[in-house]
């Protein structure tokens, strides 16, 4: 049995995301991590493209999807995970602690109706919880800071780490959002930092630091000899003083709003309403303090 699963990652320049379909080549089976759905906030149009890309790519290999996963409900592009479950049938799952983050944006929405109990996915994923793919032994590290409900995946010498370190040379994710905490996000990358040196370390975003291509793996002896927050601040209070400067400079994502409306209701887009529209409610002043940028 090998415990070296084959990663293939698809990035998507739109939102500069990256989504990961990870087979044990074993048994042919696969999981999909952190699909998008392609969404222009301009035209207010939806599109299957990336999604679609993974459905081909499974199909012309003869993958059998056994989970659909996403690390935590995104701020910056919408989720896939409910179109993919209709196209083959696999099971969603997220952290648990995705309840938090629900009752916390049910009411910045004023959303009574929402069902903040996680029911909108197969599986809530508790801290520790192990789970296999194919033959591949998989586990579950409770990985906040972030956000109140981020998970990291470490399936076989792979972990998927999404926003908590990037590649080295662009440093570590932002911890302002509604429910970060940058002593939070120290503690969980000094877990994925404690995993075997060679352990291959997989990001959800790389924003191509000078104009680089985009670059999505590393492993943790990298990180924790480049990584330019972790090595140049080795401790947490120069951490959480550097990452908490460094928010008050950044912008919201310019998703954010639109996102979280669908991301905390597992993927699915609103109802259309009487006119066969869908529709996104969208709150104003609800992140007070935010840097216009």
């Amino acid at each position: 049995m090998t415990l070296k699963p084959d990663v293939t990652a698809f990035f998507d320049p739109r939102t500069f995301s990256v989504q990961y379909v990870v087979v044990d080549p074993a048994t042919r089976k696969c999981a999909i991590i952190d699909p998008v759905l392609d969404f222009d906030e301009k035209s207010g149009l939806t599109a299957t493209t990336n999604a679609d890309r993974i459905l081909d790519f499974v199909r012309e290999r003869g993958l059998n999807v056994e989970w659909i996963l996403d690390t935590h409900p995104h701020a910056d592009h919408f989720s896939a995970a409910r179109y993919l479950k209709a196209k083959t049938g696999a099971p969603t799952a997220i952290g648990e602690r995705v309840v938090d983050v629900q009752k916390l944006w049910k009411g910045i929405y004023n959303w009574p109706e929402l069902a903040a109990d996680g029911s909108q996915w197969d599986k809530l994923f508790a801290e520790g919880e192990t789970f296999h793919v194919g033959a591949i032994p998989a586990k579950v590290l409770f990985s906040p800071g972030h956000t109140l409900a981020s998970i990291t995946y470490v399936i076989g010498d792979a972990a998927f780490v999404h926003d908590t370190l990037f590649m080295p040379d662009s440093g570590t994710a932002r911890a302002d959002f509604p429910g970060g905490n940058a002593a939070r996000l120290w503690k969980s990358i000094q877990e994925i930092l404690s995993l075997p040196d060679e352990t291959r370390l997989f990001t959800g975003h790389d924003y191509q630091p000078g104009g680089r291509e985009p670059k999505w793996e590393s492993t943790v002896a990298e990180q924790k000899a480049r990584n330019t927050h972790i090595s140049k601040f080795p401790t947490e209070a120069e951490f959480v003083a550097v990452r908490q400067a460094r928010d008050k400079t950044l912008p919201m994502p310019k998703l954010i709003l639109h996102a979280l409306q669908i991301n905390i209701n597992g993927g699915r887009l609103p109802e259309p309403e009487a006119n066969g529209k869908r529709y996104l409610k969208f709150p104003l002043d609800a992140l007070e303090g935010a840097n216009w940028g």
